[in-house]
């Protein structure tokens, strides 16, 4: 069953051969392909700098499936949601 929400990643080498990428939240190690990639920013503001107002730096995260879905980065898609619950 393909999974319930959509990644941007395109594969560039097999599926055993790709790297593994740690999760920013809790360490996993997960491959690539599975991972969810968000960009962090950290902006610094100083009044002291007149030309530059605001310094923003950047950073790839990578997170595994179940810590974006804890989070809610990531949502079950609508056909996966009006499926009937087993019971």
């Amino acid at each position: 069953m393909p999974a319930p929400y959509r990644r941007v990643y395109k594969h560039t080498q097999q599926r055993g051969r790709e790297k593994r990428v740690h999760c920013s939240y809790c360490g996993k190690l997960v491959p690539r392909y599975k991972a969810i990639v968000r960009y962090k920013s950290f902006f610094i503001k100083d009044p002291l700098l007149k030309d530059v107002k605001m310094l923003s730096l950047k950073r790839k995260i990578y997170i595994c499936p179940a810590c974006a879905r804890f989070r809610g980065i990531v949502e079950i898609g609508k056909s996966r949601k009006s499926r009937p619950k087993a019971k």
